[in-house]
């Protein structure tokens, strides 16, 4: 069961670039979250996998040299959720159904959420160099609060000016 969480239902399998392929996974699960009940059930989700993910991983990689092989992909889909959150949020907060999620929003927090997966910046690299259990979830947690917050940021850059 803990690999079949790790590798998130076969998505860390998919080849080339598996991160990518899970993150990709993650966002269509989450889309789907989303619309089933919007910001609410998504926040859920995210903390039910960060929690399995944490669990799943250590238990997998115990005793292994390196425990962040590319075909955990948990972490990945814990990270990408992060990142919805934060359109996710606003859109609910703006009253949209939950059956909309514009585009930009997902797409957004796809992109940056890869960006700092793999560039790793300050902390995010930090977790990524403890090479123990906790640190493979740690990174991706990190880069989809990166992500989240880059995603509103650049909703803002867009619209305010179309405010004013």
């Amino acid at each position: 069961m803990e690999r079949l969480l790790c590798i998130w239902f076969g998505a860390g399998l998919l080849r080339p670039a598996p991160g990518t392929w899970g993150s990709a996974v993650a966002v269509a699960l989450g889309l789907l979250i989303h619309r089933i009940g919007h910001f609410p059930l998504l926040a859920m989700a995210t903390v039910a996998v960060t929690v399995l993910g944490f669990w799943a991983v250590a238990r997998h990689t115990a005793g292994m040299a390196d425990p962040d092989g590319s075909e955990i992909v948990i972490d990945e889909v814990a990270g990408q959720w992060i990142a919805l959150l934060f359109p996710s949020f606003g859109f609910w907060m703006m009253g949209l159904e939950a059956d909309r999620f514009p585009y930009p929003g997902w797409v957004a927090a796809f992109v940056f959420f890869r960006i700092f997966d793999i560039w790793k910046p300050w902390i995010i690299g930090r977790a990524d160099r403890r090479k123990d259990a906790a640190g493979v979830m740690l990174d991706d947690l990190w880069a989809g609060l990166f992500a989240g917050i880059a995603t509103m940021i650049a909703a803002a850059a867009f619209h305010i000016p179309m405010m004013l």
